[in-house]
């Protein structure tokens, strides 16, 4: 044996430069994956938690959703200003730790107030992970390739929260904390992945100020009161104290946040990225564009279970064929908006939304009849998501300068959670308690009717962006 065989130590063969895009690419997308999964994946597993704690209502189950949804929103912007500071691969695996360990904690939840507690807990963790999963993606990706990155984060994204259902129903059908269990190897084999390739996303060297983490405190609390007036109102009364005290609440606290983001160095709120025309607009449009889609997901689940009696799977299964749809879709989605533009692509695919939510406003009765009065609406509704989604969030983006894009996205992302609370609060009031047969049947079209209506809106909303120039094939010679 020669001395070098023995002082050498063993090195180990460099992940090729191509390979290691592609695995960091696929850690990032886990964390997209389940961080958005589980907005959705609850809906189908309602009734299966209410069976096991005792005096859950479709009111106290709203909060499984909206308290998760609620903390995503309020936390998103200073996650960003984390990253900023600390680093994204930092503040990204820290999030990525955070939100596995809840999601244990909610699979063995004693009690209903417990699994909220957790939910939110999950929720700081999936906050840490969306702002800096869109900044990870651009660093794997390169400055030149912003579209590839977005396109990958909206499809994750997209493909998850459209496919809860159906993945919910099939764990629901083994145990409803399989939902949350499902998470723990997904989050560990990406933390272990992700610490090695991982780009560093270097923290900024002019160290931003602090968040505002009260002005946080304040957006959790305003959304969470309007939310609480919203779904207690069937029950307390629109005219109640309790109803008024909390919308009131919700207004004066906005309020007080809105002033707090004009004078402090690290918003909530950039007041100023509000100024520029589209974003504000493209933000209108994707608050409404995810109330639509919330009030979609929740209203198919407890129509199928509640009123067709269909178990979990049966109703995961139902919207199977327009979630198979979604990864063409998407990349369709691209082609369209080089053809005609973002604001035509946004336009088209919410109004395509809007029908699908009126065929079953028409055609859905208390009948089990899924070929003709379920399917169809399935189909067109994820047909015009996805048709829709990847346009809507480059629209949100084009109009932003260089340096504000990541603050930009937070806040977009912040109004789309927002848009979700609405969604879930609403539909909740709209159906109530109904029971069965009519009344059942009067309430779920009115849930329809509403999401129609949102839906239509998010179009109508595209319409006022400035036109964008679709890419023009380059002539021969």
């Amino acid at each position: 044996m020669t001395t070098a065989q023995v002082d050498t130590p063993p090195v180990a063969a460099p992940v090729r430069p191509d390979r290691r895009r592609t695995l960091a690419a696929g850690v990032i997308s886990a964390g997209i994956l389940i961080s958005t999964l589980d907005l959705t994946i609850v809906n189908v597993a309602f009734p299966a938690i209410s069976a096991d704690f005792a005096g859950a209502t479709a009111a106290s189950l709203s909060w499984v959703l909206n308290g998760y949804a609620i903390v995503f929103a309020a936390l998103l912007i200073p996650a960003g200003r984390f990253a900023d500071r600390y680093g994204m691969k930092s503040v990204f695996l820290a999030g990525l730790a955070l939100f596995t360990l809840a999601s244990g904690l909610c699979a063995i939840a004693p009690s209903l107030t417990f699994l909220i507690a957790a939910r939110v807990l999950q929720s700081v963790g999936a906050a840490a992970l969306g702002p800096t999963s869109m900044g990870l993606l651009m660093v794997t990706y390169g400055p030149g390739q912003r579209a590839a990155a977005m396109r990958v984060w909206a499809t994750a994204a997209g493909t998850a929260a459209a496919s809860g259902p159906l993945v919910g129903g099939v764990l629901v059908n083994v145990s409803w904390p399989w939902i949350f269990i499902v998470n723990l190897p997904i989050g560990v084999l990406a933390l272990i992945l992700g610490v090695k390739v991982l780009g560093t996303g270097a923290a900024s060297k002019e160290r931003p100020a602090m968040p505002d983490l009260l002005g946080s405190v304040l957006l959790a609390v305003a959304i969470g009161l309007l939310s609480l007036g919203i779904v207690q109102a069937p029950a307390w009364g629109w005219g109640s104290a309790r109803v008024v005290g909390s919308l009131v609440g919700a207004v004066v606290l906005t309020a007080v946040l809105l002033r707090r983001s004009a004078r402090h160095a690290s918003p909530v709120v950039d007041l100023a990225l509000l100024r520029i025309r589209d974003f504000s607009i493209a933000n209108v449009a994707s608050a409404l564009y995810y109330v639509s889609f919330a009030a979609t997901v929740l209203s198919v689940s407890l129509w199928c279970q509640d009123i067709w009696g269909w178990s979990a799977l049966a109703t995961g299964l139902a919207m199977a064929p327009g979630n198979l749809l979604l990864p063409f879709l998407s990349a369709l989605s691209g082609k369209l908006a080089a053809r005609v533009g973002q604001v035509w692509s946004v336009a088209l695919g919410s109004g395509v939304i809007a029908i699908g939510a009126g065929w079953w406003a028409l055609a859905v009765t208390v009948h089990p009849d899924y070929v003709w009065g379920m399917l169809p609406g399935v189909l067109l509704t994820r047909i015009g998501m996805g048709l829709s989604l990847a346009p809507l969030m480059g629209a949100s983006a084009r109009e932003l300068p260089p340096a504000s894009v990541a603050t930009g996205s937070g806040l977009n992302n912040m109004v789309r959670q927002v848009g979700f609370v609405l969604g879930v609060s609403v539909l909740i009031a709209i159906i109530g308690t109904p029971g069965g047969g009519t009344a059942a049947l009067d309430a779920f079209r009115a849930g329809w009717w509403f999401t129609a209506a949102a839906a239509a809106a998010t179009s109508l909303a595209a319409l006022f962006l400035r036109p964008d120039r679709p890419a023009r094939p380059a002539k021969a010679g």
